[in-house]
């Protein structure tokens, strides 16, 4: 089998101890500082300093990507963790900056009006800037919040470094010559063989009971500190927090939640459909990514970025090339190896204009289908990276929008290339996909509310944590399983993020918005790769709900996400009506 390749970082550095790299950590302290002095200045211009304040931000997105990206191809290599605690260190000076930049903005609060209305020369920066100064009105005094983000370092971020480092490096003996991983453990969820399913499933949940303790104190850490900052911050509840800095509000969450609600009956049909089709009388969480139908097509490397870049370009010639650019430029680091994370994420390099693929390919049709929608992300980058930084940073809600887009271009461009056999295979990934998105989703939604809810009455224990799961599971699942993952808690990275509770509702927010956006494609005409190119290039610039108007979508309107979730369920009936063999 042909080697993998692994990505380029070269052109946005050599190295992490590179001159290039730690001269821009000294330009980012030095910038930093300099800034500071120049906000405390009366006569000093508020145009300027947004754009010294841009550049700053820049240089600190460009290092942070950089030693990340470094960092989860070996999780245990010390340079890229010094470089990690590097960027860390220079990070402090900047969140200082930031504290002070909003107290500036908010002492120019008329000029800001008056520039960023209509026919100013800040009008482009209308939403960016208001955001700001409502952030402002959460903000802690300067030295509470200099003392947050470095107690952050030895606390929230180094429990989420903890449960990264043990998440990809904890093992267990598969046989006499082979160990693995927890994360090579969870690949074989899609293992045909249903013995080799149960077997990893097993030793995969006994590894967690194994290390349930650090994992428990982790998340009880960034989950108490985590209340603890955002009641001092003047937030109602991380929730509260979460939809500001999605850029959304409760009508649009409350519509969204509402209509994965609704569509659970679906769903437990749609899995109930599946064990028939695998010739179970039940599934088990294990079951949850089996293959059904015939065996897809196994993809070389080659091929997938063949397929992708065909699909792309049946929608748009400018995206096709780009994700084409993007394979032989190697911004991809495919391959699955010890040390490296699991999953896959893009991540964009600012001052290079260039982003980075992370993805663990194996070859399936799912492999070429993760490409793709990291890919879209990409594309996504591409569009707003010629933006300035506090026009082009979009929230978690709208960061879906263009992956799911381009995963489902390659889903539909599968569809059309398949004998009917490999059809139902197809149709069952994406439902699959689709269940994760929706159901899985709702069910770490509801845990996360549950922990939040409890964790001010004390530390929860690991079982307490994995009942909770397990119930989340249940309310969600429901009969479509009978057997369920209590250690799912242990497995997310993102619940150990201070800064990204409740990460998990705008995957489906992305899902359905990216769904209710191709039904709008299949009858805007060729003017509409043009429209939706606006659109993201939008998204760092207004609110979800402004955004979505642009194409005439009411995000608070149940009757949008019922599109979404219409395409879905066509596809799900389809599973129904397939014939068993």
């Amino acid at each position: 089998m042909k080697t993998l390749p692994t990505w380029d970082l070269t052109p946005i550095y050599p190295g992490c101890d590179s001159k290039e790299f730690l001269s821009d950590l000294r330009i980012v302290v030095a910038e930093s500082k300099a800034l500071e002095e120049s906000l405390g200045t009366d006569s000093s211009d508020l145009k300027a300093n947004i754009e010294r304040y841009e550049l700053v931000l820049d240089y600190l997105e460009n290092l942070n990507a950089y030693s990340c990206a470094c960092l989860t191809t070996d999780t245990s290599n010390p340079l890229f963790l010094k470089a990690v605690s590097q960027v860390e260190e220079a990070s402090l000076v900047v969140q200082h900056l930031e504290v002070l930049f909003l107290n500036y903005l908010a002492t120019r609060k008329e000029e800001v009006a008056k520039r960023t209305s209509q026919g100013g020369d800040l009008a482009e920066y209308r939403f960016p800037l208001h955001e700001l100064l409502q952030e402002q009105k959460h903000q802690m005094a300067p030295e509470l919040e200099a003392l947050a983000s470095d107690l952050a370092r030895s606390g929230t971020d180094a429990f989420s470094r903890l449960q990264e480092s043990m998440g990809s490096s904890i093992h267990t003996e598969w046989d006499e010559k082979t160990d693995k991983t927890v994360v090579q453990l969870r690949s074989d969820a899609t293992n045909a063989d249903r013995n080799v399913r149960r077997r990893a499933f097993e030793k995969e949940l006994a590894l967690w009971k194994a290390y349930e303790v650090p994992f428990a104190a982790a998340l009880n850490g960034v989950k108490g500190t985590t209340l603890t900052l955002d009641k001092m911050r003047g937030f109602t509840s991380p929730l509260d927090r979460s939809l500001f800095e999605s850029r959304i509000d409760r009508p649009i969450l409350d519509a969204l939640i509402s209509t994965l609600e609704q569509s659970i009956p679906l769903f437990r049909k749609y899995l109930k459909r599946k064990a028939e089709l695998l010739g179970l009388p039940g599934l088990s969480f294990y079951d949850l990514f089996a293959p059904v139908g015939k065996e897809g097509s196994h993809f070389s490397y080659d091929e997938a970025h063949a397929f992708i870049v065909k699909q792309f370009s049946t929608f748009s010639e400018e995206m096709g090339a780009f994700a084409d650019h993007a394979f032989k430029a190697r911004w991809i680091d495919p391959e699955s190896r010890n040390g490296k994370v699991g999953g896959a994420y893009d991540t964009a390099f600012p001052l290079a204009r260039q982003s980075r693929i992370l993805s663990n390919f194996d070859y399936t049709y799912s492999g070429v289908s993760t490409l793709a929608h990291e890919l879209g992300h990409a594309w996504h980058d591409s569009v707003v990276l010629p933006k300035s930084n506090l026009k082009r940073t979009y929230p978690m809600t709208l960061a879906e929008t263009a992956s799911i887009f381009s995963e489902f271009l390659v889903f539909q461009g599968a569809l059309a290339e398949s004998s009917s056999e490999q059809r139902l295979a197809l149709v069952e990934q994406f439902v699959q996909d689709a269940t994760q998105v929706c159901i899985d989703i709702l069910s770490r939604f509801y845990f996360e509310s549950e922990v939040f809810a409890r964790r001010p009455e004390g530390e929860l224990s690991a079982s307490e944590l994995c009942s909770i799961m397990e119930e989340a599971q249940k309310r969600t699942y429901g009969d479509g399983l009978v057997e369920y993952h209590p250690y799912m808690w242990a497995a997310k990275g993102h619940y150990y993020s201070s800064d990204f509770s409740f990460y998990n509702y705008p995957y489906a927010f992305g899902q359905l918005f990216a769904l209710g956006l191709y039904e709008k494609s299949r009858h805007a005409g060729s003017s509409f790769p043009d429209q939706y190119k606006t659109l993201l290039a939008a998204t760092g610039s207004f609110s979800a709900r402004e955004v979505a108007s642009l194409v005439d979508i009411d995000l608070a309107d149940p009757g949008f996400w019922q599109q979404g979730m219409a395409v879905i369920a066509t596809y799900i009936e389809e599973l129904c009506d397939a014939p068993l063999h």
